[in-house]
């Protein structure tokens, strides 16, 4: 870990807003997730929400590249429970859906704790969503086309939600929970090593928050050979699991 890196990290983090972001609805299409993504972490957004099925959700994993590891994503079984937990963290709802009570999305306040709803390719946000969202968005259109394509609008509102969140000051400290900073801190300084934890369900070890590095590496290794050891046995065996260790 460079001082360069650890540096950009935290001040990623410095920036990253918890109480904004974007939940899809049944967006499928790997590239626009992809484009969506990246655009969350080129705004600031610490989260994003998605409505799809687990498998097709793993599956755009392998398609975002190295933005999904900046940004946290929750997955939802349907829009209803997608909405009832936005809303029980006191988020609005802004769905970008062209209807007679859409407004033009500069005039929303991205200020607030809020969440934007992006709908799929083909149908756009579904109805049972737009019925629950607080407020309709849409972006002033002067060609001939009807629609932008989801991710280009995404980054197009997001760019607004950031310019008014700067201009209000929201990003001249950090807003992160502590708890989350520091988990957030761990796996993005030592990716190897939350694989590692996480496919082994081990709590993290500490790092030094100066430099990113484990505190102790040796001795933290040293106890998880001695927890491996204890593992109960299967068949005769040691329960299956991975056996390479962190580099």
């Amino acid at each position: 870990m460079t001082p360069e890196r650890l540096a950009r990290i935290k001040q990623t983090l410095d920036t990253r807003q918890p109480d904004l972001s974007v939940l899809t609805d049944q967006v499928h299409k790997p590239r626009n997730l992809s484009a969506i993504i990246r655009s969350c972490d080129a705004f600031g957004l610490a989260d994003m929400h998605v409505v799809w099925p687990r498998e097709g959700f793993r599956a755009f994993r392998k398609t975002a590249g190295g933005s999904y590891n900046w940004v946290t994503t929750h997955t939802h079984r349907g829009m209803d429970e997608a909405v009832k937990h936005l809303k029980g963290q006191g988020h609005k709802l802004y769905a970008a859906q062209l209807s007679d009570r859409a407004i033009d999305f500069r005039e929303a306040d991205f200020t607030k704790p809020c969440t934007v709803i992006l709908g799929n390719e083909v149908d756009g946000v579904s109805a049972s969503a737009a019925d629950q969202a607080d407020e309709h968005i849409v972006i002033p259109m002067m060609g001939m086309v009807e629609s932008l394509n989801v991710s280009a609008a995404c980054a197009i509102i997001l760019s607004e939600a950031q310019r008014q969140r700067k201009l209000a000051g929201m990003f001249d400290q950090p807003r992160l929970p502590d708890d989350e900073y520091n988990r957030l801190l761990f796996c993005w300084c030592q990716p190897t090593v939350k694989r590692y934890c996480d496919d082994r369900k081990l709590p993290y070890p500490p790092i030094d928050p100066e430099t990113g590095e484990l505190i102790d590496g040796v001795g933290w290794m040293q106890e998880v050979r001695k927890l491996r050891a204890n593992r109960p046995r299967w068949n005769g065996g040691e329960v299956p699991v991975a056996d390479k260790e962190p580099d």
